[in-house]
């Protein structure tokens, strides 16, 4: 299929990333059908879904005046058979390779066997995740970013049986409806910028634990260090330039002596210690509870920020 043939498409699971999805796609122009076996989760997902264009509308990027026909285009139901006549699924259920090859199972016997099923999974392989469909040519692994309705990042990797066609006209799509997407070379756990940010957080944890910081330290120093350029240019262009005329290289040399003492001070730990999820919440409740009151206080309140911040970012980037 080609994106020409995209005519319509559903999103499975009606949490966060669902509900971001669904809103990406119907300000694009696309009818939505979004699905859940909740019909609570279902309305929370309306009301986040207008929350969502209403804050767009607010900041410029989306016209007031079209808010009403954007919700008009989704139709929300619990009935899995709504996904009779679309051409593109993105599935938003947990991170579980059971339940996501259940949810896939389901989809099979009433979806259209060309529809592209593409997966939200943000470390899982579409590989094992569509090791028992009969059509797993059709299915893709497409890692977005939180929320998927403004940060553009898409990471799509290929199955063992997935048609390339399946993940050209998958990313012919996400571009149409404003994403940047990254084509994988070869499946990975984690992808590539959960691979980054799990290697950070591990080291978050190490220092923390080791009483070197607080956690609000540590986003304190990311924020205000080397997050600004991360928000710019990636790490590869950042320690490029800051080589010199040299380059990324000289730098690369430079530093080998020095940053092998750091690697062998690192932490290699393979999973979260005991203990760590309530002192990491106390951390970042206490943090939050110090920022300046213009930057938040609460949970909602600092996802607005960040909402807010991510506009203006975009919009230097042309990506709004």
């Amino acid at each position: 299929m080609s994106i020409s043939g995209i005519k319509k498409v559903a999103c499975i699971g009606a949490g966060t990333i669902g509900s971001s999805w669904a809103t990406n796609s119907c300000m694009k122009g696309y009818p939505v059908v979004l699905y859940d076996i909740s019909e609570p989760m279902l309305e929370k997902a309306k009301k986040n879904i207008k929350d969502n264009l209403d804050f767009l509308s607010e900041c410029g990027v989306f016209n007031k005046e079209e808010v009403q026909a954007a919700l008009d285009r989704v139709t929300l139901t619990t009935d899995m058979k709504a996904l009779g006549d679309v051409q593109f699924i993105q599935e938003n259920g947990p991170e579980n390779y059971e339940i996501k090859q259940g949810i896939l199972a389901q989809v099979d016997k009433v979806a259209p066997r060309d529809a592209i099923y593409a997966s939200s999974t943000s470390g899982l392989l579409i590989s094992e995740i569509s090791k028992y469909s009969e059509y797993a040519d059709r299915c893709v692994g497409a890692h977005p970013y939180n929320p998927p309705h403004l940060i553009p990042l898409v990471e799509l990797a290929k199955g063992e049986k997935t048609k390339d066609e399946v993940l050209e006209t998958a990313c012919e799509l996400y571009k149409a409806i404003g994403k940047e997407p990254v084509i994988l070379k070869k499946e990975i756990l984690g992808f590539i910028a959960n691979r980054l940010q799990a290697a950070l957080y591990r080291e978050v944890i190490e220092i923390v634990n080791r009483g070197v910081c607080t956690v609000e330290d540590v986003d304190k120093a990311c924020l205000f260090g080397p997050g600004l350029r991360y928000g710019i240019l990636g790490p590869n262009l950042i320690w490029h330039l800051g080589g010199g005329e040299g380059g990324l290289k000289h730098l690369l040399d430079f530093i080998r002596p020095t940053i092998g003492l750091w690697y062998n001070d690192m932490s290699d730990a393979k999973d979260l210690p005991d203990g760590w999820s309530d002192k990491a919440m106390a951390g970042v409740l206490e943090e939050m509870k110090n920022r300046d009151k213009e930057f938040g206080n609460t949970s909602a309140e600092v996802a607005r920020f960040r909402d807010q911040t991510l506009v203006e970012l975009l919009r230097i980037h042309k990506k709004l």
